[in-house]
């Protein structure tokens, strides 16, 4: 019997991944993140299932410090009982303050104080892996294989988040403390990833950005990796960013010494970005005009 056609509307991932997207320049901003444990489910703007209070207290303090507030859930389907304490992180990932403070909370009340509670110091690394399938479609038919295998390698390290951003990018790996964020990576890829970045270096080939610096920055040192060969985590630190002409930018980095002169462009494309858009859409790029060591 020949099976039915496949119908429907193609995912946004299979699009950017058929169009050979760009990912370097694309990493979500954010100079702090905070963590919240909620096992769920989701709706597609998660931060909705915060009670009031909460919510107010944890926006002001992303406002006020650039953070970005993401839900995290352990992979794999878990009941877990309404009064049974919850984790929180609140990391810092700005260049040279890198910091994971943890704690626990039960209900709003103790949700909204997180921002100013101490916590414990963590010298362990927070993996995370979005799988919001109620905001992109591709984050979950991606996402969720991706955080069960890292899981089943490092379960006390690896989480389940909500939406980051650049869902055409999934499935999403973000690295903490340092705001490494990656695109597209599978289960092997991704576990030898986590294992490089636990001994301070990466594999910079499907590196979307660090998530503290701007865009651009992001772009630059992606193509100073490529051009140098340089892997370690704080390598490639930016000194000066400023614009170059019309389009244009030059950036500075250091260690090893590098400019690199970049021209921005926006191209429309005739496909949506995410799978709840629709057609077009437009996408930033980079184009490395000069690297000089």
């Amino acid at each position: 019997m020949t099976p039915a056609p496949v119908t429907g509307r193609p995912r946004c991932a299979d699009l950017a991944d058929a169009a050979g997207d760009a990912r370097e320049g694309t990493a979500p901003p954010a100079d702090r993140w905070l963590l919240v444990e909620d096992p769920g489910p989701w709706e597609r703007t998660a931060l909705a299932g915060i009670g009031p209070d909460a919510l107010a207290a944890l926006s002001h303090w992303a406002a006020d410090t650039r953070g970005r507030i993401v839900l995290i859930r352990r992979p794999g389907r878990r009941t877990a009982r309404e009064d049974a304490p919850r984790r929180w992180f609140r990391v810092d990932a700005r260049p040279g303050h890198e910091e994971i403070r943890t704690g626990e909370y039960r209900g709003e009340a103790e949700l909204a104080a997180v921002p100013g509670v101490g916590g414990q110091r963590s010298n362990r690394p927070v993996t995370l892996v979005c799988a919001h399938g109620k905001h992109d479609t591709c984050c979950a038919v991606r996402g969720r294989p991706l955080a069960a295998a890292l899981a089943a390698a490092n379960p006390a390290e690896t989480w389940e988040c909500s939406h980051i951003g650049g869902c055409r990018f999934a499935p999403a790996l973000v690295l903490l403390p340092h705001g490494f964020t990656f695109g597209g990576v599978g289960p092997a890829e991704a576990l030898a990833l986590v294992r490089g970045y636990e001994r301070g270096t990466l594999d910079p080939r499907a590196l979307r950005g660090r998530s503290s610096l701007p865009p651009v920055v992001q772009a630059a040192q992606h193509h100073a990796r490529a051009a140098t060969g340089a892997t370690g985590v704080d390598d490639l630190r930016p000194v000066a960013c400023a614009r170059a002409g019309e389009n244009a930018w030059r950036v500075t980095l250091a260690g090893p010494d590098c400019t690199v002169l970049l021209r921005e462009r926006l191209v429309t494309v005739d496909r949506p970005l995410t799978c709840a858009a629709r057609p077009s859409g437009r996408v930033r790029v980079f184009d490395a005009l000069e690297v000089r060591r």
